[in-house]
């Protein structure tokens, strides 16, 4: 996992991307192939004190848009199902899991989000674009889940698709 610095201009397109001013951001942790922040890595407490357990967090619209439709099509349902039949991919997915926290507890631990970490793991499938955000973050074969919304869905970060103000 490299998570690059984010600069005043990734700031800005994720600003874009979402709508609101970004907080607390440790870096970008995945990029479209046209180099604009597709995943940004928030820091484990916020400024303010609040426990922030999502530390991969997807930015990118044309993602969460695709994301969004294979949830609505029912892919979280089979993914869970696949969870409740198959071992050994409910395996990796608890493993995934335990990356995923310590991938944040770099960060910084924090008590009152400790064992938690996003998407619904180790047991639910839960949330496709915090899934997705950590596939792209660490690489294929780390969030198998994760991996599979990427496949399944109708975008790629191979593929730009950024509106030309976030380039």
């Amino acid at each position: 996992m490299t998570i690059e610095t984010a600069s005043d201009r990734d700031l800005e397109i994720m600003h874009i991307q979402l709508g609101r001013p970004m907080r607390d951001v440790v870096g970008v942790a995945a990029r479209c192939v046209c180099g604009a922040p597709t995943v940004v890595a928030t820091k484990p407490r916020l400024a303010d004190g609040q426990p922030f357990p999502t530390f991969y967090y997807l930015t990118h619209p044309a993602a969460a848009s695709a994301l969004s439709t294979l949830e609505a099509n029912g892919f979280m349902a089979s993914e869970q199902q696949k969870l409740a039949d198959d071992a050994e991919f409910a395996a990796a997915y608890v493993a995934a899991h335990t990356a995923y926290i310590h991938d944040r507890d770099e960060h910084g631990h924090v008590v009152e989000i400790e064992g938690i970490s996003a998407g619904g793991m180790p047991t639910r499938v839960k949330c496709l674009h915090a899934l997705a955000a950590h596939s792209l973050a660490v690489g294929p074969g780390v969030n198998l889940v994760g991996d599979e919304a990427l496949a399944a869905c109708t975008w790629s970060p191979q593929r730009c698709v950024c509106a030309p103000e976030t380039r």
